[in-house]
């Protein structure tokens, strides 16, 4: 399982009352028990999708089309048959055919995830429209979205939607309940400066009302609080100097970069960050390391980001391979965020590595599938949403924010 999703789900755990498996940690992550039935042969990974089936192969999904991989056609239809009536994904249906009801247990990082996938691949307009739709449905009066509806918002379960609003061409900003957009959520989330924790993102406010500092989730902040997604484009210039905004109640560009510095600042001593487990030493987290990569990245802090880089590049590999197609995902999210070659990353090809955990892709030149030569025509008459639109809009957010933070006291060379 994902790093970005663990506290997510601990969460949704408590709410439901239920003892999840051990699932892959952050620091510890080997995969949960092989399924005892055997897996469908469009399902990326090995091992019970039980907690994480939509989200591994969302991520799975994403990446393979972010380095230039057409996935197979059975993968993108297996994530498709995965969806609800009304929009929504659970974490995993094993008999998709089934018509969901009131114990489906579906959720918003899920539907987010494959909105993220299937709105970049494009030709699933249907899909991804009833997604958003159901996700508008249960956002909540502070702006922001919870693990499972009706939830108390977190920082991650609103960053991911922020990230699917976007695959989708929609502003995030403009999707707001009782006048509140995600935004505010992720402000209001995140710590003021002053003290060792300024700038970080918690993931809730703890009983006492009190924010926390989580790494997990200011990775996860910064990124949407920029206006991105999973997938970022390398940063335009670097920056050398971290240091936070100081404000009472920053504008969400101020509070993602404030996050960054915040992340930045964490690596400095040990180029990775560590994770904790109830009665262990710390760990290095890789997948928050990875994550982390991302985040600076996209606040342009790119030469503050390769020396974590770098560091995955020597250490990741036995991580990665007892985790699965996640973290191989996120591996090349960060290389792609850094521009870093993900086929020679550490010499390891971190493509090839990740198309052997899940169904071969389509060969070069094959024929597309009738929902991708629509999305074709569609790209042909300008109304598509492919991956020009996917560039274009991370160019766009990376000039406007820009503009926007040009005014921070932070020195930046342009």
């Amino acid at each position: 399982m994902s790093v970005r999703r663990t506290a997510a789900v601990l969460a949704a755990t408590a709410v439901l009352g239920a003892v999840i498996a051990p699932a892959a940690s952050a620091a510890d992550s080997s995969p949960s028990p092989s399924p005892s039935v055997a897996l469908p042969s469009g399902l990326f990974g090995s091992a019970d999708p039980t907690y994480d089936g939509v989200w591994r192969q969302s991520l799975a999904l994403l990446a393979q089309h972010t380095v230039g991989v057409r996935p197979a056609a059975k993968a993108v239809d297996w994530l498709t048959g995965q969806q609800c009536a009304n929009g929504a994904y659970a974490a995993y249906r094993a008999d998709a055919t089934a018509t969901c009801d009131a114990k489906t247990q579906v959720d918003t990082n899920s539907t987010a995830a494959a909105v993220q996938a299937l709105g970049a691949l494009g030709g699933h307009d249907d899909a991804t429209g009833k997604a958003v739709t159901w996700l508008k449905s249960v956002q909540n009066k502070d702006g922001g979205w919870g693990y499972m509806a009706g939830g108390p918002s977190d920082t991650n379960s609103t960053s991911v939607v922020i990230g699917a609003l976007k695959a989708v061409g929609k502003k995030p900003a403009s999707v707001t309940k009782d006048g509140k957009s995600p935004y505010d959520t992720l402000v209001k989330l995140s710590k003021v400066c002053g003290g060792e924790d300024g700038g970080a993102f918690a993931y809730q406010p703890d009983k006492k009302g009190k924010l926390v500092a989580n790494a997990d989730a200011t990775a996860a902040g910064v990124v949407a609080s920029l206006g991105q997604g999973f997938v970022v484009e390398a940063g335009v210039e670097p920056y050398d100097l971290t240091q936070c905004v100081i404000a009472e109640t920053p504008n969400r560009t101020d509070a993602g970069s404030n996050g960054a510095d915040y992340l930045a600042r964490s690596l400095a001593k040990t180029s990775y960050l560590k994770s904790a487990l109830p009665g262990a030493k710390d760990q290095p987290d890789y997948g928050n390391t990875a994550d982390a990569v991302v985040a600076l990245s996209a606040d342009g802090a790119t030469k503050l980001a390769k020396e974590p880089l770098t560091w995955l590049e020597k250490n990741s590999a036995d991580w990665a391979a007892k985790s699965g197609p996640a973290a191989y995902a996120q591996l090349i999210f960060a290389a792609h965020a850094t521009g870093t070659n993900p086929r020679d990353f550490g010499g390891k090809d971190l493509v090839a590595q990740l198309n052997a955990t899940g169904p071969a892709p389509a060969a070069a030149g094959a024929s597309a599938s009738p929902s991708e030569k629509k999305n074709d025509e569609k790209k042909d008459d300008g109304n598509g949403l492919g991956v020009w639109w996917i560039i274009g809009v991370g160019l766009v957010a990376g000039i406007g924010i820009g503009f926007l933070i040009s005014g921070r006291n932070k020195k930046r060379q342009l």
